[in-house]
């Protein structure tokens, strides 16, 4: 298992209060071996004017996921992770539902990570393709 700190989705939701996660609903859902997944509705809090999921709110998403991911990775006694650079490709709309983003390292280093989130609808198609990379940064 790739976690130095053992993932509770419960505490992981508990956190996002007074959050933009919040804001938006965005729950973690399902934790695996090697993947984190949460979920966003798509609805009034995450539209944009023409009533399509906003490509910002899936920003949102994949660096809630991505970020969270990075940082179960780390001992958080002694580092941290903080977004660096995050790339999203929007590949089809979303009108309602949920969608769910699901992150899985591509490098774990000692200084950066690369996380690749894939969103997707509720009839698990490609909404938005995603990169994120964090860098690690030790507390002083």
């Amino acid at each position: 298992m790739m976690w130095h700190t053992t993932p509770n989705l419960d505490e992981m939701n508990a956190r996002s209060k007074g959050t933009i996660l919040e804001l938006t609903d965005i729950r973690f859902s399902e934790v695996g071996d090697d993947y984190l997944c949460a979920t966003m509705p798509v609805d009034e809090r995450t539209f944009q004017p023409f009533r399509l999921l906003h490509g910002g709110a899936s920003v949102v998403l994949a660096e809630s996921v991505g970020s969270t991911a990075a940082n179960l990775c780390l001992d958080p006694k002694t580092h941290y992770a903080v977004g660096l650079d995050i790339n999203a490709n929007h590949v089809r709309a979303a009108t309602s539902g949920r969608v769910t983003a699901t992150t899985r390292a591509v490098h774990i280093g000692r200084t950066t990570q690369v996380w690749a989130i894939d969103i997707v609808d509720d009839q698990g198609r490609t909404v938005c393709v995603s990169r994120l990379t964090m860098a690690v940064v030790a507390h002083r």
